[in-house]
């Protein structure tokens, strides 16, 4: 098996690797910028960005890319359409939106000529996304980190997916390695998103002492939390987990989202474990975080995993 070809819209990279949007602040410009010099597909997490630090980081990715070029923004944010429509205006190449389900997105994206991508975890909703025009679906497992909207793993709903849609599936939830590559394309995916592994990487803006914390944790470090979106949450169990575990009142709100459960302030707590202050910060992880061993560029990750993909398949030949 040769790696697909990954199509979305018009868009064709080189290599079926998407970058996952994680915010807040850690899959900004340069992060993004390398992985498309790289030949994947790079994105910026729009959610908890202004519309002009938005507008910013799309311009200094331009800059300094010759890539694809992409934002991922939560549907639950309060600034949605404002972000959105930022991107739209500033010829984002494509647009990704989880954390809820949004009709208008769709029109918005085919009004201005924009691929959409719809983060699904059912079949029902890849063939409504596919109905309503998403140019193609992230289909995402239990073993995600950040918000999860399943309890199935990726393995058992990519089949479904599959059968349900014509347009391509990116697979996301656990990817790590060239073997995770092999097996979900066989299940019928024509590309993969990762998230933690490029969280983990030279060109993330996660603080130099997050990005330890990652290549130091180990699976039994993994806690499920009760997100303010209304989601359950995989993060790494520090102070703060345990707090909110305990269920401590939050002292204030910064009024980030379209609805909040208020028990604790996500923005807050994502801006601290962006910035290094671990103790506070909210630190979210995919399932597999344990087989992250060391920090590489961005580049050298999605090199590693062609290379690697090429030795398994000419092992099986």
């Amino acid at each position: 098996m040769k790696l697909p070809a990954l199509k979305i819209g018009n868009l064709n990279p080189k290599y079926p690797i998407v970058q996952g949007g994680m915010a807040v602040r850690i899959s900004t410009a340069p992060l993004a910028a390398a992985v498309a010099n790289a030949g994947g597909i790079g994105i910026i997490a729009a959610t908890g960005m202004s519309t002009e630090e938005l507008r910013e980081e799309i311009r200094w990715a331009r800059a300094h890319s010759q890539g694809i070029i992409g934002i991922n923004i939560m549907f639950a944010a309060r600034e949605f359409k404002q972000l959105v429509f930022a991107a739209l205006d500033e010829g984002i190449d494509l647009i990704i939106q989880g954390a809820g389900f949004s009709r208008d997105i769709f029109t918005w994206c085919q009004e201005a000529d924009t691929p959409f991508v719809s983060i699904v975890s059912t079949g029902k909703l890849a063939k409504l996304a596919e109905k309503l025009g998403a140019s193609a679906v992230v289909v995402e497992g239990k073993e995600a980190g950040g918000h999860l909207g399943t309890t199935q793993s990726l393995r058992e709903i990519l089949p479904e997916v599959r059968d349900s849609v014509s347009i391509p599936i990116i697979a996301a939830g656990g990817i790590m390695t060239a073997q995770d590559m092999a097996e979900v394309f066989e299940l019928g995916a024509n590309g993969v998103q990762m998230g933690i592994r490029f969280a983990a990487s030279v060109e993330s803006n996660a603080a130099a002492n997050l990005k330890e914390f990652y290549v130091k944790a180990k699976k039994e470090d993994i806690v499920i939390i009760e997100s303010p979106v209304g989601l359950p949450g995989r993060a790494l169990k520090n102070n703060f987990t345990e707090k909110i575990l305990k269920g401590y009142p939050p002292k204030k709100c910064a009024a980030c989202l379209k609805q909040c459960k208020k028990n604790f302030c996500i923005m807050d707590a994502l801006i601290n474990a962006q910035q290094g202050n671990l103790d506070e910060g909210l630190i979210f992880s995919g399932e597999y975080i344990d087989q992250i061993n060391e920090i590489l560029p961005a580049g050298e990750i999605i090199r590693k995993l062609v290379e690697n993909f090429e030795n398994i398949q000419r092992e099986v030949e």
